[in-house]
């Protein structure tokens, strides 16, 4: 069997998240940290996944390095590619959503593709072509204070014609009920009528396993890791995948248990509290960051005093949003988001070398920092530990057994997440 799916995914996050549930659904799956400079033995492999750190980077940018993933995984033979992003759609009016589907769009030679943001099991639906996160629009779901990408508009037919002079339609829910024939025929509708880009209305994982059934013949497909979850099963039934009892085995763990938090998300700062009530936290301000490396040593020193293969620690740059904000106006946006990320991949890179062999790491940014910190470029996909995050195992130079991480989309788990996870992973 050849590569079935290639995926091109706008972070780090969202790339584990998709290959998660690609795992789960029955696809033996890696994930490439960027475009590999080497070549890729896919061996057993169903699934590629490319992680790109192109979510909130100039749009001609997030084109560039989104056209050279499709160019390599076709290399690879993928039969079908899908373009991920967040399921909160987050992105600007100048992109980078539109501009990178409008370039895949023309790189493959098609007419149309799909828009499916929708992830049911984590709270996020599409009604009339707006997403809710839970019961409330996205507006209002606490997207409107994202730090880089804030989402005052929960209509997505309306986001995405902002960002592409291409006509942008809706697959709504009356006609996805009809079934999976209604669906496609409703898309080959919009097609004659030139509409590029289709917002799929989608409720339930009875909507996404219809879209998928109606999708599964297309080029590309977008949205987020929700459809992943529907495509494994149409592949089995056309005989593209093989059934497989075992897609997320991985090596046992080994080594000290380490957290890095640089999610400002209400979900992460509730992750966050719940931890501390057993277990140490540390806590970087970016102000005293921007002074120089000795809250850096100290978090270092806090960490080896601390650090067992039982008890895990954690070292958080997570704040409110009136803390964020001050930081700011006092740092500037780019350079507080900076040395946040540089003093958490600092981190891991110093522990890891001294013992850590369990990392979880909150936030896409401060994970994409990380992995690039580790020298991270390939890692097997394992089990879930909550909708949407999966532990993984790569190799590190200098570690004789692999190192297992877990990368969480600041959004994403339960509360007990963090003390979890491990539970999980033993």
């Amino acid at each position: 069997m050849s590569v079935v799916l290639g995926a091109i995914a706008d972070d780090f996050t969202g790339a584990s998240d998709l290959a998660n549930n690609l795992v789960r659904a029955g696809m033996r799956c890696v994930q490439t940290i960027g475009v590999p400079r080497e070549p890729l033995d896919v061996g057993d492999v169903d699934a590629v996944v490319v992680a790109l750190k192109s979510r909130s980077c100039p749009a001609e940018q997030a084109v560039e390095t989104s056209q050279a993933a499709l160019d390599w995984l076709r290399e690879l033979g993928a039969r079908q590619i899908f373009f991920k992003y967040c399921s909160t759609f987050d992105s600007t009016d100048a992109g980078n959503i539109g501009p990178v589907a409008d370039a895949l769009i023309e790189r493959l030679g098609v007419s149309q593709t799909v828009m499916v943001p929708a992830f049911p099991v984590n709270a996020r639906t599409v009604y009339q072509g707006h997403l809710f996160v839970g019961d409330r629009l996205l507006n209002e779901s606490g997207m409107e204070h994202h730090p880089l990408n804030p989402m005052t508009d929960a209509d997505l037919v309306r986001v995405l014609g902002r960002q592409t002079p291409h006509p942008v339609g809706l697959l709504a829910h009356a006609t996805l009920s009809r079934g999976a024939a209604a669906a496609g025929e409703r898309l080959g509708a919009l097609a004659n009528e030139g509409v590029r880009h289709v917002i799929c209305d989608a409720l339930d994982e009875h909507d996404l396993a219809v879209l998928a059934e109606a999708v599964a013949d297309h080029a590309l497909v977008t949205g987020g890791s929700g459809l992943g979850q529907s495509l494994p099963e149409v592949y089995r039934r056309r005989g593209w995948l093989a059934p497989i009892d075992d897609a997320g085995r991985l090596a046992p763990a080994e080594g000290a248990a380490l957290v890095l938090a640089g999610s400002c998300s209400r979900a992460t700062l509730a992750q966050i509290a719940h931890f501390r009530h057993d277990h140490a936290v540390f806590e970087l301000d970016p102000l005293a960051l921007a002074e120089g490396d000795a809250t850096l040593e100290a978090a270092l020193d806090f960490a080896r005093e601390r650090l067992s293969a039982t008890r895990p620690v954690l070292i958080a740059a997570s704040a409110a949003p009136e803390q964020v904000r001050a930081a700011q106006q006092c740092l500037g946006v780019v350079r507080a988001g900076e040395l946040v990320e540089r003093a958490l991949a600092e981190l891991a890179r110093r522990l890891v070398a001294e013992g850590v062999g369990r990392l979880v790491v909150a936030g896409g940014e401060t994970s994409g920092a990380v992995i690039s910190a580790l020298g991270v470029e390939t890692l097997r996909i394992g089990e879930q530990i909550d909708p949407g995050v999966p532990w993984m195992q790569t190799a590190v130079a200098g570690r004789e057994a692999p190192l297992s991480v877990a990368l969480k989309s600041g959004n994403f788990g339960g509360t007990d997440f963090f003390t979890r996870a491990f539970e999980v992973l033993s």
